[in-house]
């Protein structure tokens, strides 16, 4: 059987190391035959996303900061050149401050608000129009989100609206960019053990009431959300947009 996605290109946006979800998803595309590009923000994290890239095999790293306008800008050119036509774009970008996570969501700041919500949201917006002219011939969308979005998560705070504003995003994307054959979609994993979920308060409670309440009984694991993205990204997804899938060992169809 051939790969599901030889031939194609994708970028990825957002790995931070090798316990990302991105990392995970980068892994499953390049076993099944995708071109792999990653990008980095700040030279801070160059050298690290060097490696990261020379390990999964990626074909180019590259500076892009989705905080900056210019860098979105000049994304299309700056591919363009070598990779005149992408398939697939992973966006898996999110950030709030540790102090606003930290503290109760009804005392979020203005600024912290904002912050979130940019980089967490309309990144996934700024990054779609910056690669629009190189999906020529149609394409796939991918972003991440949790559970908070729809739901109250304790300790999530401000993340929680931002990701909602997020899955929002993606449905209005979607929308708009069928016409042209793109597909923008979400995958809204389970809590996993990444950088990122470490600033949250309490996160080891939150695996073991996972673990404890879910219908599989455990908590579910970068390898399957990866899958999940390998299946959006082929002609397997091909009738599927503006939705958000859980892969989550099935904790959100839970009450109480």
């Amino acid at each position: 059987m051939s790969a599901l996605l030889q031939g194609k290109t994708a970028l990825i946006l957002g790995i931070a190391n090798k316990w990302s979800i991105a990392y995970a998803i980068a892994q499953a595309f390049r076993r099944e035959g995708a071109t792999v590009l990653l990008t980095y923000q700040g030279e801070r994290l160059q050298r690290s996303l060097e490696e990261i890239g020379g390990n999964l095999g990626a074909a180019k790293v590259f500076q892009c900061d989705v905080s900056k306008d210019d860098d979105l800008a000049n994304l299309s050119a700056t591919l363009a050149p070598e990779f005149p036509k992408i398939d697939i774009v992973v966006h898996s970008i999110a950030f709030a401050n540790s102090e606003d996570l930290a503290r109760p969501f009804l005392q979020t700041s203005r600024d912290g608000f904002r912050l979130a919500t940019e980089v967490s949201a309309w990144s996934l917006v700024g990054v779609a129009n910056a690669v629009r002219p190189l999906m020529t011939d149609g394409g796939v969308i991918i972003t991440l989100s949790y559970l908070g979005a729809q739901r109250v998560i304790e300790n999530y705070n401000v993340m929680g609206v931002a990701k909602a504003a997020l899955e929002a995003s993606v449905r209005y994307l979607a929308g708009e960019l069928g016409a042209d054959n793109i597909r923008v979609n979400a995958i809204s994993a389970g809590p996993i053990k990444t950088a990122a979920a470490r600033g949250i308060k309490d996160f080891s409670k939150i695996l073991e009431a996972i673990a404890a309440k879910a219908p599989l009984r455990r908590n579910c694991t970068p390898a399957e959300v990866a899958d999940t993205a390998v299946f959006l990204a082929s002609d397997l997804g091909r009738g599927v947009t503006g939705n958000t899938i859980f892969v989550d060992s099935g904790y959100q169809i839970m009450g109480l």
